[in-house]
């Protein structure tokens, strides 16, 4: 148990970003140390080179006097480096040596280090020299380290008598680099422990919404739908908070949704089985009464056969393939559609189309919805009410409407008429069907990217308006003549 909580933390997201993050920090510390430590030492060699030079320059005059003197002998030579070398305070580690006819004349400090004592390589080099140079060499010895030196040969009469050095050990200079380079590492280290709390602990913060995410998502079940995230701050974690609670509203709603549906289809279900149930089960031995519940179970097959395909087609809607598009002409459409509502029940049709567009559309879903809406005005009117199927364009849609002077919707019933199987209540006509009609109209509205929109007030008369695009812009799959 205890491994498997082990591997379970390794796992965990917080975990894993907190370890990335060390690594990039421990290896921005390893590569920032050795980096630091080489442009350390290049400033201090820059440093001591510019001591050296300055010291060059220094002995370079008075050389040069002594070349411009009236008597330029070795025995005024002598005395004029003996002059400038006991004169001089060198810098730390730095060391003035005069050698004369391969011999250390005058040096200062006077004790030089077995490195460039006589008898060294270093030394034995030097002497041989017969040019100006400027050279490093690494003596291997870790008390000595480099020594950095300019050599200014000394020449009489042509002949050159002697060699004038300034060297620099790099031992001493080095060691104190290296000790501000411990302090640097020793504050680094400090900082980091600090900087890896201060992580952990601000990216249990900022994963807070997704573990909120986690624990609301194994909260969620199909009888618990209203838990939600608390959300704070800003950010893609936020963002991802609130899409999340925007998806369970969704889901919420849709799981309602579908509920009622199946509740409200089988409740219409149930009434018809339970009627032919009823009348089955009581029929007796006369023809005449055996005739009757045959008629009366067929009519209620027929109705249940009714509400299933309703089903069927508000199902539909929602894929692809629903609509076979093509292009309408409007006016053409609406004179056929009104020879057909015609039909319908004896009522004062108008027709009016104030528009010579062309849609597209798929005409035989179309002819249903408006049918739909005609029947309905229909079925909610008595003898000499007007009914009015027009359309009229405006810009880039094309709008249908259905307008009566019937009984009207009141206002508490215009807000549900198009959910399914709703019923306005309190009507004096009842018409009988599924509470399907509307719904269907609402999807076949949606799936042609338009909508549906309903005027009513009591008494007076309703309209019905069905707005859609002149042109879909969204491809649609090829339609198959067994969706319909």
């Amino acid at each position: 148990m205890k491994r498997s909580n082990q591997i379970s933390f390794l796992k965990e997201a917080r975990t894993k970003i907190f370890l990335l993050y060390m690594a990039l920090m421990l290896a921005a510390v390893a590569l920032s140390v050795p980096i630091f430590r080489a442009l350390l030492f290049r400033a201090v060699d820059a440093r001591v080179n510019e001591n050296l030079l300055e010291e060059a320059t220094e002995f370079d005059d008075v050389y040069n006097q002594w070349l411009a003197s009236d008597d330029p002998s070795f025995e005024t030579l002598s005395v004029a480096v003996d002059e400038y070398v006991t004169g001089e305070l060198p810098e730390d580690d730095n060391f003035l040596i005069a050698l004369l006819d391969g011999q250390v004349y005058r040096s200062n400090p006077i004790v030089l280090p077995d490195a460039i004592r006589p008898g060294s390589d270093l030394f034995a080099h030097w002497i041989q020299l017969d040019d100006d140079t400027q050279r490093k060499t690494n003596t291997g010895d870790p008390a000595v380290g480099r020594v950095i030196y300019m050599v200014d040969t000394l020449v009489v009469d042509g002949v050159t008598r002697g060699q004038f050095i300034i060297a620099h050990l790099s031992a001493g200079e080095r060691q104190e680099a290296l000790a501000g380079l411990y302090v640097f590492a020793e504050v680094a280290g400090g900082l980091l422990v600090v900087a890896f709390a201060v992580a952990w602990v601000l990216t249990g913060r900022l994963l807070q919404p997704v573990k909120e995410l986690a624990k609301t998502a194994r909260r969620i079940n199909e009888t618990d739908l209203e838990s939600r995230i608390d959300v704070g701050g800003t950010g893609e974690l936020a963002e991802l908070a609130n899409a999340f609670n925007n998806m369970m509203d969704r889901l919420q709603n849709a799981f309602n949704s579908q509920r009622n549906f199946i509740n409200d289809a089988g409740h219409e279900l149930r009434t018809p089985i339970t009627i032919m149930q009823g009348h089955l089960e009581l029929m007796g031995d006369d023809p005449a009464e055996q005739a009757e519940t045959v008629d009366l179970v067929l009519d209620e097959l027929d109705r249940m056969g009714r509400l299933v395909n309703d089903l069927i087609l508000i199902v539909k809607a929602e894929h692809p393939s629903f609509l076979c598009l093509e292009t309408v002409d409007v006016v053409a459409f609406c004179t056929d559609l009104f020879t057909k509502a015609q039909t319908l029940a004896d009522r004062d049709w108008q027709l009016q189309v104030d528009t010579r567009a062309k849609i597209v559309a798929d005409p035989h879903r179309l002819t249903g919805a408006l049918l739909n809406l005609l029947q309905n005005a229909a079925q909610h009117t008595q003898m000499g009410d007007r009914i009015e199927l027009g359309c009229r364009d405006d810009k880039d849609q094309v709008e249908f409407w259905v307008k009566d002077t019937g009984e009207g919707i009141p206002i508490a019933e215009q807000m549900r008429v198009f959910e399914r199987f709703a019923r306005v209540q309190h009507t004096q006509r009842k018409s009988g069907g599924s509470g399907l009609g509307l719904a269907i109209v609402r999807a076949i509205a949606e799936a042609h990217n338009g909508n549906i929109g309903l005027s009513s007030q009591s008494g007076i008369g309703s309209v019905f308006t069905l707005k859609l695009p002149i042109d879909q812009w969204v491809p649609l799959p090829a339609y198959q003549e067994s969706d319909r």
